[in-house]
């Protein structure tokens, strides 16, 4: 599977819309689009030209994520910079930005017209003024947020309408039928028509296309937030990666960047130390913590001959070994490859939900322009059905349906990885919900992560405390695992033990 990088989604009938297009590619067996990463995963042999040709068509933007070679790969660093939460703070200043503007349009339509609350002198009885200084404010308020605008009429010409498609006409309608609204209180005023302009005051709907703006808003920026923190679990894999690697060079011990080892260099690695990349033990003996990629809590010893893999832990001796495999082809990338690959992939109800998202967005607008039409016929004025026929708009415009199912599966990927369980794809997760028993065959996974003593077994005559005070005068001179649980028994016990001389490891 190749994955893309996507951009300029905004809903899940955006997702849908470049899923449908790279699919008819030929030679795409396969597409799926995750609006919660960005991203696009195709199986087929299909030219990368030929898949970016296709979205762009779509009226959306694609790249190829960094695959294979050192030349490709990205860093750790570079991916978790991708997977930054860019969005939310962008989201948060238009918001604030919106509800300063909003709270002075409100102020004047609703709380002067409604409850009489005071407005500057040369205002007072100028409803021409107050209609224009409306839609000053109004207009502002759609200049900050005009990304609704630029994504829904894109979505619009593509026709591929989208949920900012929806936001944008609700918007605009009410912002247009006001100012016409306001020109012909122009018009009635030049006439000396009082009745006439008051009732044109009722007729401005410069609130609503500011509120509408405002709300969605909202809405964009908690979405935001939750995408952000779903991708924390991917980022938390990315930061076990280590950042530098001290290999030999010309017989010096030399501090590199990570992206600089290749294979077949010398690194060693002290006690405490992350293991930079996979590898082979040329010479020492140590018991490396290997629980972040395996699950196993015991620690595995390591001597001269044995694999060791990146991001494991060296917790006691000293190791001199040769990289075998880097950047990408190392044991933690392939998992992060696997984990960023079950994000890009969809749950069968995640399909369904793209689906329904697909014919939404047209609905709706049909849905609209009929009920509009429908209270015309009924004897209502104009301004009456255009302000039910935008209600029916603003309504659906929150992208709930298209974004829960993939939260909901980003969630449960994130909480699993957290616990050591990876899924390898969405299908996995989703059926993971339906089972009822669980056979699990791998000893010693499923622990605390710690060893502990859990019997004492004495023979020979010896007592058990004698025991433990024997085991622990050993013990307190190891750096082993194994070491530990004996001394925090013996501490739990109060067991004391004279020093051991002569001790070697």
């Amino acid at each position: 599977m190749k994955q893309y990088t996507v951009t300029g989604m905004s809903c899940a009938a955006c997702s849908s819309r470049v899923e449908k297009a790279v699919s008819k590619v030929p030679g795409v067996t396969a597409c799926s689009v995750s609006l919660l990463t960005n991203s696009m995963g195709v199986e087929g042999d299909v030219p990368p030209e030929t898949v970016i040709h296709a979205v762009e068509d779509a009226g959306y933007g694609a790249s190829l994520k960094g695959q294979g070679t050192a030349a490709q790969a990205q860093s750790a660093s570079e991916a978790e910079d991708a997977l930054k939460d860019r969005e939310t703070p962008v989201l948060k200043h238009r918001l604030i930005a919106s509800l300063g503007f909003l709270a002075v349009l409100m102020y004047m339509s609703m709380g002067h017209m409604m409850w009489g609350w005071p407005l500057p002198h040369f205002m007072d009885g100028n409803h021409v003024a107050m209609g224009l200084l409306q839609l000053l404010l109004a207009g502002i308020i759609m200049v900050i947020n005009q990304k609704f605008f630029i994504s829904g009429f894109k979505g619009l010409l593509h026709r591929a309408p989208n949920m900012d498609t929806l936001v944008a006409l609700g918007s605009g309608a009410s912002f247009i039928y006001s100012t016409y609204a306001l020109f012909a209180m122009t018009d009635a005023q030049l006439k000396g028509n009082d009745t006439a302009v008051m009732s044109y005051m009722h007729e401005f709907y410069f609130e609503s296309a500011a509120m509408i703006l405002a709300l969605i808003t909202v809405g964009k920026m908690l979405e935001a937030r939750s995408k952000g923190k779903t991708t924390d679990a991917l980022k938390g894999l990315m930061k076990l990666a280590p950042k530098t690697a001290v290999i030999i060079r010309d017989g010096v011990e030399t501090k590199v960047p990570i992206e600089e080892v290749k294979k077949g260099d010398v690194f060693v690695v002290r006690p405490g130390e992350n293991i930079p990349v996979d590898g082979v033990v040329l010479e020492g003996a140590s018991a490396v913590n290997e629980a972040a990629l395996t699950g196993e809590s015991i620690p595995v010893d390591k001597a001269q001959g044995d694999p060791v893999s990146a991001a494991t832990v060296n917790q006691s001796g000293y190791l001199r070994c040769e990289a075998t495999r880097v950047g990408e082809d190392t044991s933690l990338s392939q998992i992060i490859r696997m984990v960023s690959d079950a994000a890009a992939t969809k749950a069968p109800i995640a399909k369904i939900a793209d689906r329904v998202s697909g014919v939404f967005v047209p609905a709706v607008i049909t849905i609209a322009v009929v009920t509009t039409i429908v209270w015309l016929l009924a004897g209502q004025t104009f301004g009456f059905a255009l302000a039910r026929g935008i209600s029916v708009l603003v309504i659906s415009c929150p992208c709930a349906l298209g974004l829960a199912t993939p939260v909901a599966i980003m969630v449960g990927n994130g909480m699993g990885a957290k616990n050591g369980i990876l899924f390898k794809t969405a299908v996995s997760l989703e059926e993971t919900g339906k089972m009822d028993i669980v056979a699990l065959d791998k000893t010693g996974t499923i622990t605390s992560g710690e060893p502990r003593v859990t019997d004492v077994i004495p023979s020979g005559g010896v007592t058990e405390k004698e025991l433990v005070s024997l085991a622990l005068s050993l013990e307190k001179k190891s750096e082993h695992p194994l070491a530990k649980a004996v001394l925090l028994y013996a501490k739990e016990q109060q067991v004391d033990a004279p020093e051991a001389a002569d001790f070697q490891a």
